[in-house]
């Protein structure tokens, strides 16, 4: 399937078709998280908002303990 990168308004966006709304089981308002992996493809995934919350706890941790995560990196 092709998508065109449109203005839309002062933004620019994707206009997903019907059909692929339904196939990924997406509705207007869902909030996607985009990543980009190491061979350059764009990944969308629904938002789960419970692996948020866990990387959130991660993120801090990782923050509160980085100078020990750094000496075992060694």
């Amino acid at each position: 399937m092709k998508l065109e990168v449109k203005k839309i308004g002062n933004s620019t966006g994707l206009i997903l078709p019907k059909e692929l709304l339904q196939d990924l089981n997406l509705a207007q308002g869902d909030v996607l998280h985009v990543s980009k992996q190491p061979d350059g493809k764009i990944v969308l995934a629904k938002r789960d908002d419970q692996f948020e919350r866990g990387m959130e706890i991660a993120r801090k941790a990782m923050k509160t303990y980085e100078n020990a995560l750094r000496e075992l990196a060694k």
